[in-house]
């Protein structure tokens, strides 16, 4: 029997209302059913654009980064790129092989945040959910400010108005993403694949031409200010290192957008993560040696792609434009990887009670569309803040992410552990997966064991080598996030103990409702609240705060005709304060109430049909609900008049 069969008093219904038409649905389409859920998942190809979009956007900064690390030895010094590149796309493999196996445990997604909270327990998981959540509002203002970088590089004379075109930018993949994930997907894969054949076509022109001896250096190089050389030291190394490894910052990002993909989702997700290692690696290493073939100048007047571009093409002509145009595109997509997992993460955080909840739901186009708009606005803040100044934000970025990484690495060895002390068939059930016996956990857990060490070495090569140029900002942040949490948590696990109905006690039933109408003036409105209060109680009286002699006789007057023997009270305040005496009252007559009695405040409140009127009328019941809202057995209902 279920629950409403047992209960005569429950009923159920659908109801038959349909959005209307709106500005909203004109931008972001018409709402969504909640059934059509299962059909906005996505395939491979589309994930690998939603998910993958950061990664390989990063083909477009990150050799530059860790090559305007090793210039300040010199251009003598630029040879040494290439090693550190490939010691990056080795880290890479590392991370790949690991989040392949997240991928498969964790079917239902969540990522770093997940396998710590079930591994680790709830504070390395508000950690990893800390560093996280700021990396993904990193990636949206570096890869926006990239994007603007790459176009101020073919058109010097919009640096002025950076900032605008990427606040812009920003907002435009916000009003796409609000549309829903297959949407967004399909618009976004166009030119994700757009830039795949255009990248991958000047690295292999540039490939054949090296190979054939035509390809020549950089015509015309930007001009490196420089007024000191550093010497090559380790410590320069470290940096450079730590620059590149923004290039591997959106590994993480389809183990925590397993659920987008059709099933099996977790054998698709886990496809789209290995095509895009191969992508990413391979332009890493083909950009980063061609770069330093052709003699490439690190600076943020011109991208290395730019000088790379006009090397292979010899000159600014439609492949050099189209190969700019779709660098730019890409970056500009490397934000949406972001507004799809950003969102994601926040709710499942959210449902868990470290944010608000109502991060936790979904909008119209079954999207979560509050994390959206919140991860649009801070990162538009951040872009503001750091003048869309990529080399100003790479300091913060990628520590926060490879935090993550050593915490969701060492969660999952810790559950090959678990794995391997169950035996076969016995399964433990969990928050956000079921562990069962696996054969093969030994090996597994020495992967994801190397891959968690050899993420913290990197974490902690960067947190040193970075900290004076703004890590320390990402270091302060990450506790402060994380103490933020804990403290929306506690006030949660308060409500909830509060509103429990395991030791609640059914209180009398109220016996006496006295009700108080404060008036200014009797009028039309004035009645219509009176009309309201007398079905509440035969208790009522009107309370009238007298500032001005004159209008208290007029409404002593009106009152004697109109008020229907109800009682009227006249408060005389000789300051001419209206809500202290009004308030007075009203605890004199709390404090002498009985058990079972309560005080209701009816308040006529004007409505005009325009809101810029409201400004010409005393909000008393804003005013009165603001200082009784504390106050116990005391309700305020407001009764409205409509008003031209």
């Amino acid at each position: 029997m279920n629950i409403k069969e047992a209960h005569s008093n429950i009923f159920e219904e659908t109801t038959g209302y349909k959005p209307k038409n709106s500005i909203q649905t004109m931008l972001i389409g018409r709402p969504l059913a909640t059934e059509d859920a299962p059909h906005q998942t996505i395939g491979k190809l589309v994930g690998l654009a939603v998910f993958s979009s950061d990664a390989m956007s990063s083909v477009a900064y990150g050799p530059q980064e860790l090559m305007m690390v090793l210039v300040a030895a010199g251009m003598g010094a630029m040879h040494l790129a290439f090693p550190v590149v490939l010691g990056i796309v080795g880290l890479l493999t590392i991370l790949i092989f690991s989040y392949e196996q997240t991928i498969h445990a964790y079917p239902d997604g969540g990522g770093a945040y997940i396998v710590a909270r079930d591994n680790l327990g709830v504070l390395p998981a508000q950690i990893a959910a800390a560093a996280l959540l700021t990396d993904y509002i990193l990636t949206v203002a570096v890869s926006i400010s990239s994007g603007v970088a790459q176009i101020v590089s073919a058109f010097p004379a919009l640096h002025a108005y950076r900032i605008e075109i990427a606040v812009a930018m920003i907002l435009f993949v916000m009003l796409i993403n609000l549309r829903g994930t297959k949407e967004s997907g399909i618009a976004f894969a166009i030119p994700t694949y757009f830039f795949l054949v255009m990248i991958f076509t000047t690295v292999i022109v540039g490939l054949v031409r090296l190979l054939t001896g035509s390809l020549g250096t950089v015509i015309d190089p930007p001009v490196l200010e420089q007024d000191l050389v550093q010497p090559v030291t380790l410590f320069l190394i470290l940096r450079a290192f730590a620059n590149g490894t923004s290039s591997v910052t959106g590994v993480e990002a389809i183990s925590n957008g397993v659920t987008a993909f059709h099933e099996p989702r977790a054998k698709n997700a886990g496809t789209t993560l290995i095509w895009m290692g191969v992508i990413l690696g391979s332009l890493l290493i083909s950009i980063t040696y061609l770069s330093i073939h052709i003699g490439a100048v690190p600076v943020e007047s011109e991208t290395i792609v730019s000088q790379l571009a006009r090397t292979v093409y010899d000159n600014r002509g439609i492949l050099y434009l189209l190969t700019i145009s779709a660098t730019t595109v890409i970056l500009v997509m490397a934000a949406n990887t972001a507004f799809a997992d950003f969102p994601r993460l926040s709710a499942l955080v959210a449902a868990d009670g470290f944010l608000p909840r109502q991060l936790s739901a979904r909008g119209s186009r079954l999207v979560f569309s509050r994390g959206i708009v919140l991860l649009a606005v801070v990162a538009s803040l951040l872009v503001v803040a750091f003048q869309a100044s990529v080399n100003n934000l790479i300091p913060l970025y990628a520590i926060g992410v490879f935090l993550s990484f050593s915490l969701s690495q060492g969660g999952m060895a810790r559950r090959w552990w678990k794995s391997g002390r169950l035996k076969p068939g016995e399964e433990v059930v969990e928050q956000g997966s079921t562990v069962r016996f696996d054969k093969g956990w030994l090996h597994k857990m020495i992967i994801n064991g190397f891959g968690a060490i050899c993420t913290a070495v990197v974490m902690i090569v960067f947190a040193v080598t970075k900290f004076h140029d703004g890590a320390w900002v990402v270091i302060v942040l990450t506790p402060a996030l994380v103490a933020f949490f804990f403290g929306i948590h506690r006030h949660y696990k308060r409500l909830a103990q509060q509103l429990s109905l395991e030791n609640h006690k059914r209180k009398a039933h109220i016996r006496r409702n006295r009700v108080i109408m404060p008036v200014s003036s009797v009028h039309s409105g004035t009645l219509d609240a009176l009309r309201f209060a007398s079905t509440l109680s035969d208790d009522v009286t009107a309370v009238h705060v007298s500032i001005d002699p004159k209008e208290t006789l007029k409404v002593e007057e009106k009152w004697g005709t109109w008020g229907e023997e109800y009682r009227l009270v006249v408060l005389r305040s000789p300051y001419r304060l209206f809500l202290e005496p009004l308030l007075e009252y009203i605890d004199r007559l709390s404090a002498a109430a009985g058990p079972g009695e309560i005080i209701t405040i009816v308040v006529p409140q004007f409505v005009p049909r325009h809101g810029w009127a409201n400004f010409l009328h005393t909000r008393t019941a804003e005013a009165l609900r603001k200082e009784l809202l504390h106050r116990d057995n005391i309700v305020i209902t407001e009764v409205p008049y409509q008003v031209e």
